[in-house]
């Protein structure tokens, strides 16, 4: 199989490339351009073998993190490691690390085969056939080897970018932004492929995105960047149903977040009031355990409530309602003014008109608390607003 010939294949060496094996390990990295600092002080470390996503909106550091690594720009201060090998003052080439960017920048006079070959030829390997009809097979296109690059699609122009990157077998491939030309299908089609090829061959890729969902398909790991720092990192899972920040709840889908207060707990509850009713809420899943806070719920964690619903409760008067087939989204204005939005999954029930009352329930698990001094809005602004939202999740 072509995946067993990659895995089997040793990266490719000159006298100023030596294999690097192990995590990639950022440290104290910070990257300033005149006064401006676009990276501040970032401790990482990228598992070997994992698929690591940087994400964040325009202008958060991630694209110049990504850069760092690759040795196109170099740190203000800090160091970057693969493996043990300090690769801070290397040159770009000398790194055993690859880019996938999103122009695809194939060469047109030659065909995908060549296209793929070109870096083991400029590195006089002799014998490239067996390492590119193997890449070839894993990314699907061994059919079109002899195809020009001008008579393929951008998916398979994005694949012929991935192959020759790979076929190279470097310690990191770093992608960036690689899927933005895409249009939405293609593009999501594409992160199925990507996830799979990472898994077939074992390296580490380092993906840099502003949309969500690419990043929560792909990814393993997720760095939400913020303002040149890391605002959390963990899976999609953990980020999405545990945030620790306002900007990491807004970033990543939307949020409810309601202004509450804690009065007391019962047993591992914190017992909430929200503007004169009464919730509960795990301390484990709360940032706050005293005072005022944010209690965040996200849209398709709310329900209609029935007669017989446990959890917590509050009522509104419908405002907006929206059927897309699968679900109903709901705008509800509660008591002291806040719309709450609400996606109530398609049962067959028919959705309630504007100016009907309205009781939402929820989990007590499914709620989270945040610090209540952070910016309500932070993060929701950073959204680009054509990516597409996390699924279930409403903008």
């Amino acid at each position: 199989m072509a995946t067993s010939a990659l895995q089997g294949a040793p990266m490719p060496t000159t006298d100023d490339r030596t294999t690097s094996d192990g995590d990639l390990r950022l440290v104290g990295i910070t990257k300033r351009f005149g006064r401006f600092t676009a990276v501040d002080d970032l401790d990482l470390t990228v598992p070997q073998g994992s698929f690591f996503a940087l994400l964040g909106p325009s202008g958060c550091g991630k694209t110049t993190t990504l850069r760092m690594v690759a040795g196109l720009e170099q740190p203000t201060q800090g160091q970057v490691l693969l493996g043990d090998r300090d690769v801070t003052g290397t040159k770009p080439y000398q790194r055993p690390v690859n880019t996938v960017f999103q122009s695809y920048a194939l060469f047109p006079h030659l065909d995908v085969f060549e296209n793929v070959a070109f870096g083991l030829r400029r590195r006089r390997k002799k014998e490239v056939k067996a390492d590119v009809d193997a890449v070839l097979e894993l990314v699907q296109l061994e059919h079109l080897a002899k195809s020009k690059p001008g008579l393929l699609s951008g998916g398979q122009q994005q694949r012929v970018a991935l192959a020759r990157a790979i076929v190279n077998r470097p310690s990191v491939l770093l992608l960036d932004e690689p899927l933005g030309a895409l249009d939405l299908k293609l593009r999501r089609q594409m992160q199925v492929e990507l996830k799979r090829i990472q898994t077939e061959v074992g390296l580490t890729f380092v993906h840099v995105t502003h949309d969500q969902e690419e990043a929560m398909t792909m990814a393993d790991t997720i760095a939400v960047m913020n303002g040149g720092r890391i605002e959390q990192m963990g899976s999609p899972t953990e980020l999405y149903e545990r945030p620790c920040t306002t900007f990491a709840a807004n970033f990543l889908g939307q949020s409810n977040l309601i202004q509450a207060t804690v009065t007391g707990t019962a047993g591992d509850d914190l017992l909430i009031d929200v503007h004169g009713q009464r919730v509960t809420l795990p301390r484990q899943r709360s940032t706050v355990t005293d005072g005022r806070l944010w209690l965040g719920v996200r849209p398709e964690k709310l329900r209609v409530a029935g007669p017989d619903d446990a959890g917590n409760r509050l009522t509104g008067i419908v405002t907006d309602a929206s059927f897309i087939g699968v679900a109903t989204y709901y705008l509800v204005r509660m008591p002291w003014g806040q719309e709450l939005t609400v996606v109530q999954q398609n049962d067959g029930t028919p959705p309630l008109p504007p100016g009907e009352p309205l009781t939402v329930t929820w989990l007590p698990d499914h709620g989270f608390g945040l610090d209540a001094t952070q910016d309500e809005h932070a993060g929701a602004e950073a959204i680009d607003p054509d990516a597409p939202a996390p699924a279930g999740a409403a903008r």
